[in-house]
Protein backbone atom coordinates (compact mmCIF):
# COMPACT_ATOMS: atom_id res chain seq x y z
CA UNK A 1 0.00 0.00 0.00
CA UNK A 2 1.87 3.22 -1.14
CA UNK A 3 0.93 6.68 -0.04
CA UNK A 4 0.45 8.13 -3.22
CA UNK A 5 -2.19 5.72 -3.79
CA UNK A 6 -4.20 6.31 -0.35
CA UNK A 7 -3.96 10.38 -1.69
CA UNK A 8 -5.13 10.03 -5.18
CA UNK A 9 -8.64 8.15 -3.29
CA UNK A 10 -8.84 10.70 -0.42
CA UNK A 11 -8.42 13.24 -3.19
CA UNK A 12 -11.50 11.65 -4.94
CA UNK A 13 -13.17 11.61 -1.95
CA UNK A 14 -12.45 15.59 -1.09
CA UNK A 15 -12.93 16.74 -4.93
CA UNK A 16 -16.34 14.90 -5.51
CA UNK A 17 -15.08 12.96 -8.58
CA UNK A 18 -12.20 11.68 -10.41
CA UNK A 19 -11.43 14.75 -12.87
CA UNK A 20 -11.38 17.21 -10.53
CA UNK A 21 -8.85 15.07 -7.78
CA UNK A 22 -6.82 14.52 -11.12
CA UNK A 23 -6.20 17.78 -10.92
CA UNK A 24 -5.18 18.33 -7.31
CA UNK A 25 -2.94 15.15 -7.39
CA UNK A 26 -1.25 16.74 -11.04
CA UNK A 27 -2.54 13.47 -12.54
CA UNK A 28 -4.43 12.26 -15.64
CA UNK A 29 -7.76 10.95 -14.67
CA UNK A 30 -6.93 7.58 -16.18
CA UNK A 31 -4.01 7.46 -13.44
CA UNK A 32 -6.26 8.29 -10.29
CA UNK A 33 -8.63 5.73 -11.23
CA UNK A 34 -6.26 2.78 -11.85
CA UNK A 35 -4.69 3.84 -8.42
CA UNK A 36 -7.42 3.85 -6.67
CA UNK A 37 -9.10 0.41 -8.32
CA UNK A 38 -5.27 -0.91 -7.43
CA UNK A 39 -5.92 0.01 -3.63
CA UNK A 40 -9.00 -1.77 -4.01
CA UNK A 41 -7.91 -4.77 -5.67
CA UNK A 42 -5.17 -4.82 -2.86
CA UNK A 43 -7.67 -4.66 0.11
CA UNK A 44 -10.15 -7.23 -1.61
CA UNK A 45 -12.81 -4.36 -1.11
CA UNK A 46 -14.75 -2.29 -2.61
CA UNK A 47 -14.19 0.97 -1.73
CA UNK A 48 -16.61 3.43 -3.77
CA UNK A 49 -19.97 2.61 -4.83
CA UNK A 50 -19.84 4.33 -8.75
CA UNK A 51 -23.36 3.39 -9.78
CA UNK A 52 -24.69 6.32 -9.89
CA UNK A 53 -23.68 10.06 -11.54
CA UNK A 54 -20.86 10.81 -8.10
CA UNK A 55 -19.36 8.00 -6.46
CA UNK A 56 -20.04 7.38 -2.75
CA UNK A 57 -18.13 5.62 -0.13
CA UNK A 58 -18.90 2.34 0.49
CA UNK A 59 -18.97 1.24 4.81
CA UNK A 60 -15.00 0.08 3.40
CA UNK A 61 -14.06 2.97 2.40
CA UNK A 62 -15.42 5.04 5.40
CA UNK A 63 -12.89 3.33 7.05
CA UNK A 64 -10.35 3.43 4.55
CA UNK A 65 -10.69 7.33 4.05
CA UNK A 66 -10.33 8.22 8.07
CA UNK A 67 -7.49 6.53 8.28
CA UNK A 68 -5.91 7.37 5.11
CA UNK A 69 -6.24 10.77 6.28
CA UNK A 70 -4.27 10.49 9.00
CA UNK A 71 -1.79 8.48 7.44
CA UNK A 72 -1.15 11.10 4.85
CA UNK A 73 -1.35 14.11 7.58
CA UNK A 74 1.42 12.38 9.52
CA UNK A 75 3.80 12.06 6.48
CA UNK A 76 3.15 15.34 5.61
CA UNK A 77 4.21 16.65 9.22
CA UNK A 78 7.13 14.25 8.90
CA UNK A 79 8.31 15.98 6.04
CA UNK A 80 7.54 19.39 6.95
CA UNK A 81 9.57 19.12 9.94
CA UNK A 82 12.68 17.13 8.66
CA UNK A 83 12.37 19.97 5.81
CA UNK A 84 12.54 23.04 8.50
CA UNK A 85 15.10 21.06 10.37
CA UNK A 86 17.53 20.80 7.16
CA UNK A 87 16.55 24.07 5.78
CA UNK A 88 15.56 22.64 2.22
CA UNK A 89 12.65 25.56 1.85
CA UNK A 90 11.97 29.23 2.94
CA UNK A 91 8.62 28.13 3.65
CA UNK A 92 5.06 27.38 2.66
CA UNK A 93 1.82 28.41 4.88
CA UNK A 94 -1.24 26.93 3.75
CA UNK A 95 -4.17 28.69 4.96
CA UNK A 96 -8.00 28.02 4.51
CA UNK A 97 -10.23 31.27 5.38
CA UNK A 98 -14.34 31.35 5.16
CA UNK A 99 -16.23 33.40 2.77
CA UNK A 100 -17.46 35.83 5.38
CA UNK A 101 -15.43 38.57 7.69
CA UNK A 102 -11.88 37.17 5.63
CA UNK A 103 -11.76 40.43 3.90
CA UNK A 104 -12.13 43.07 7.25
CA UNK A 105 -10.67 40.06 9.59
CA UNK A 106 -7.22 38.76 7.55
CA UNK A 107 -6.61 41.20 4.67
CA UNK A 108 -4.65 43.30 6.69
CA UNK A 109 -2.80 40.05 8.49
CA UNK A 110 -1.94 39.51 4.81
CA UNK A 111 -0.67 42.71 3.79
CA UNK A 112 1.81 42.75 7.28
CA UNK A 113 2.94 39.21 7.00
CA UNK A 114 3.67 39.94 3.29
CA UNK A 115 5.93 42.34 3.88
CA UNK A 116 7.51 40.84 7.44
CA UNK A 117 8.41 37.00 5.62
CA UNK A 118 8.30 37.72 2.15
CA UNK A 119 9.98 34.92 1.65
CA UNK A 120 7.00 32.87 2.73
CA UNK A 121 4.44 31.96 -0.11
CA UNK A 122 1.36 31.57 1.10
CA UNK A 123 -0.96 29.28 -0.29
CA UNK A 124 -4.47 30.07 -0.44
CA UNK A 125 -8.10 28.11 0.11
CA UNK A 126 -11.54 30.34 0.34
CA UNK A 127 -13.99 27.16 1.50
CA UNK A 128 -16.83 27.31 3.75
CA UNK A 129 -16.26 25.92 7.86
CA UNK A 130 -17.33 21.78 7.03
CA UNK A 131 -14.97 21.62 3.88
CA UNK A 132 -12.11 23.81 5.88
CA UNK A 133 -12.65 21.36 8.72
CA UNK A 134 -11.94 18.15 6.29
CA UNK A 135 -8.55 19.33 4.56
CA UNK A 136 -7.32 20.24 7.90
CA UNK A 137 -8.09 16.99 9.33
CA UNK A 138 -6.37 15.80 5.87
CA UNK A 139 -3.35 17.91 6.04
CA UNK A 140 -4.14 19.73 3.52
CA UNK A 141 -4.03 23.11 5.17
CA UNK A 142 -2.30 23.96 8.24
CA UNK A 143 -4.38 26.36 9.43
CA UNK A 144 -7.98 27.19 8.81
CA UNK A 145 -10.19 30.37 9.75
CA UNK A 146 -13.21 28.89 11.65
CA UNK A 147 -16.16 29.90 13.82
CA UNK A 148 -15.96 28.97 17.40
CA UNK A 149 -16.77 26.26 19.17
CA UNK A 150 -14.83 23.69 17.09
CA UNK A 151 -14.18 19.98 18.22
CA UNK A 152 -11.76 18.27 20.55
CA UNK A 153 -9.66 17.16 17.58
CA UNK A 154 -8.68 20.73 16.85
CA UNK A 155 -6.64 23.90 18.59
CA UNK A 156 -7.71 27.25 18.35
CA UNK A 157 -6.75 30.76 19.00
CA UNK A 158 -9.34 33.28 19.13
CA UNK A 159 -9.28 35.87 16.70
CA UNK A 160 -12.46 38.23 16.86
CA UNK A 161 -15.79 38.13 18.74
CA UNK A 162 -18.83 40.21 17.32
CA UNK A 163 -22.33 39.99 18.72
CA UNK A 164 -24.37 39.01 15.90
CA UNK A 165 -26.88 41.80 14.46
CA UNK A 166 -30.18 40.90 13.30
CA UNK A 167 -31.16 42.63 9.75
CA UNK A 168 -35.16 43.68 9.59
CA UNK A 169 -37.08 45.60 6.99
CA UNK A 170 -37.58 49.10 7.85
CA UNK A 171 -41.32 49.27 8.46
CA UNK A 172 -41.46 45.99 10.74
CA UNK A 173 -42.64 47.15 14.21
CA UNK A 174 -39.30 46.43 15.83
CA UNK A 175 -37.15 48.17 13.28
CA UNK A 176 -37.31 51.68 16.15
CA UNK A 177 -35.63 49.69 18.69
CA UNK A 178 -31.56 49.38 18.95
CA UNK A 179 -31.59 45.89 20.26
CA UNK A 180 -33.86 42.78 20.62
CA UNK A 181 -33.48 38.86 21.54
CA UNK A 182 -34.32 36.40 19.91
CA UNK A 183 -37.58 35.30 21.50
CA UNK A 184 -38.75 38.84 19.91
CA UNK A 185 -38.13 37.55 16.53
CA UNK A 186 -39.66 33.67 17.45
CA UNK A 187 -42.28 34.67 15.03
CA UNK A 188 -40.70 36.20 12.12
CA UNK A 189 -39.03 34.18 8.93
CA UNK A 190 -35.25 33.55 9.51
CA UNK A 191 -33.25 33.77 6.20
CA UNK A 192 -30.08 31.53 6.75
CA UNK A 193 -27.10 31.01 5.02
CA UNK A 194 -26.42 27.83 3.10
CA UNK A 195 -26.00 24.32 5.09
CA UNK A 196 -22.45 24.63 4.77
CA UNK A 197 -21.93 27.54 6.86
CA UNK A 198 -21.14 26.92 10.36
CA UNK A 199 -23.17 30.25 11.35
CA UNK A 200 -26.40 28.87 10.93
CA UNK A 201 -25.61 26.07 13.62
CA UNK A 202 -24.44 29.05 15.83
CA UNK A 203 -28.41 30.76 15.27
CA UNK A 204 -30.70 27.51 14.99
CA UNK A 205 -28.79 26.48 18.95
CA UNK A 206 -29.75 29.63 20.66
CA UNK A 207 -33.30 29.49 19.05
CA UNK A 208 -33.76 26.10 20.64
CA UNK A 209 -32.02 27.19 23.53
CA UNK A 210 -35.22 30.27 23.67
CA UNK A 211 -37.88 27.18 22.99
CA UNK A 212 -38.43 27.88 19.26
CA UNK A 213 -37.42 26.69 15.99
CA UNK A 214 -37.48 29.01 13.28
CA UNK A 215 -39.35 29.46 9.65
CA UNK A 216 -36.66 29.41 7.10
CA UNK A 217 -37.84 31.49 4.53
CA UNK A 218 -34.48 31.43 1.96
CA UNK A 219 -30.96 30.39 2.55
CA UNK A 220 -28.28 32.07 0.64
CA UNK A 221 -24.22 31.94 0.53
CA UNK A 222 -23.87 35.69 -0.71
CA UNK A 223 -24.06 38.79 2.05
CA UNK A 224 -25.54 41.01 -0.43
CA UNK A 225 -28.48 38.89 -1.68
CA UNK A 226 -29.53 38.00 1.90
CA UNK A 227 -29.44 41.95 2.70
CA UNK A 228 -31.94 42.39 -0.61
CA UNK A 229 -34.21 39.70 0.61
CA UNK A 230 -34.58 41.35 4.04
CA UNK A 231 -35.23 44.58 2.24
CA UNK A 232 -37.96 42.75 0.33
CA UNK A 233 -39.50 41.86 3.58
CA UNK A 234 -38.94 38.58 3.18
CA UNK A 235 -37.61 37.94 6.72
CA UNK A 236 -34.93 38.33 9.20
CA UNK A 237 -31.02 38.08 8.42
CA UNK A 238 -28.52 37.68 10.77
CA UNK A 239 -24.72 39.10 10.10
CA UNK A 240 -21.78 39.95 12.23
CA UNK A 241 -21.65 43.76 13.17
CA UNK A 242 -18.82 44.83 11.22
CA UNK A 243 -19.94 42.89 8.24
CA UNK A 244 -23.10 45.30 8.72
CA UNK A 245 -21.12 48.41 9.45
CA UNK A 246 -20.24 47.96 5.98
CA UNK A 247 -22.83 47.23 4.32
CA UNK A 248 -25.87 49.87 4.76
CA UNK A 249 -28.98 49.57 3.36
CA UNK A 250 -31.77 52.41 2.88
CA UNK A 251 -34.95 49.66 3.70
CA UNK A 252 -32.79 47.78 6.56
CA UNK A 253 -32.15 48.11 10.22
CA UNK A 254 -29.67 46.51 12.12
CA UNK A 255 -30.56 45.33 15.70
CA UNK A 256 -28.03 44.21 18.50
CA UNK A 257 -29.20 40.42 19.14
CA UNK A 258 -29.31 40.52 23.08
CA UNK A 259 -27.71 37.05 23.39
CA UNK A 260 -24.07 35.69 24.71
CA UNK A 261 -25.15 32.60 22.27
CA UNK A 262 -25.29 34.15 19.31
CA UNK A 263 -21.87 36.12 19.77
CA UNK A 264 -19.47 35.08 16.15
CA UNK A 265 -15.99 33.94 17.43
CA UNK A 266 -13.87 33.92 14.81
CA UNK A 267 -10.55 31.35 15.35
CA UNK A 268 -7.16 30.15 13.81
CA UNK A 269 -7.93 26.62 14.24
CA UNK A 270 -5.02 23.50 13.37
CA UNK A 271 -5.10 19.74 13.98
CA UNK A 272 -4.41 19.15 17.36
CA UNK A 273 -1.00 17.61 18.21
CA UNK A 274 -0.28 18.57 15.00
CA UNK A 275 3.21 20.08 13.67
CA UNK A 276 3.10 23.60 13.42
CA UNK A 277 5.59 24.67 10.60
CA UNK A 278 7.24 28.23 11.37
CA UNK A 279 5.36 29.72 9.02
CA UNK A 280 2.03 28.88 10.39
CA UNK A 281 3.44 30.10 14.06
CA UNK A 282 4.35 33.19 12.53
CA UNK A 283 1.04 33.38 11.48
CA UNK A 284 -0.58 33.00 14.75
CA UNK A 285 1.88 35.16 16.38
CA UNK A 286 1.37 37.99 13.96
CA UNK A 287 -2.58 37.71 14.38
CA UNK A 288 -2.04 37.79 18.26
CA UNK A 289 0.21 40.67 17.79
CA UNK A 290 -2.37 43.16 15.78
CA UNK A 291 -5.48 41.58 17.22
CA UNK A 292 -4.47 42.63 20.57
CA UNK A 293 -7.36 42.36 23.11
CA UNK A 294 -9.60 40.60 20.65
CA UNK A 295 -7.09 37.78 20.41
CA UNK A 296 -6.99 34.84 22.77
CA UNK A 297 -4.06 32.33 23.08
CA UNK A 298 -4.78 28.86 21.93
CA UNK A 299 -6.39 26.21 24.79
Amino acid sequence: MHLKTLRAFVAVVLQGGFSRAAKTVFATQSTVSKAVKQLEDELGLTLLDRTGRRSTLTAAGEIVYRRAKAMLAERDDLAAELGELQGLRRGVLRLGLPPIGSNTLFAPLFAAYRSRYPGVAIRLVERGSKRLEELLQAGEVDLAGLLLPVGEQFEWQEVRREPLVALIHADHPLASRDSVTLADLADIDFILFGPEFALNPIILRACRQNGFTPNIAASSSQIDFIIELVAAKLGVGFLPRMITEQRSHPSVRCLTVLDPAMDWRMALVWRRGGFLSHAAKAWLALALELGGATCESAR
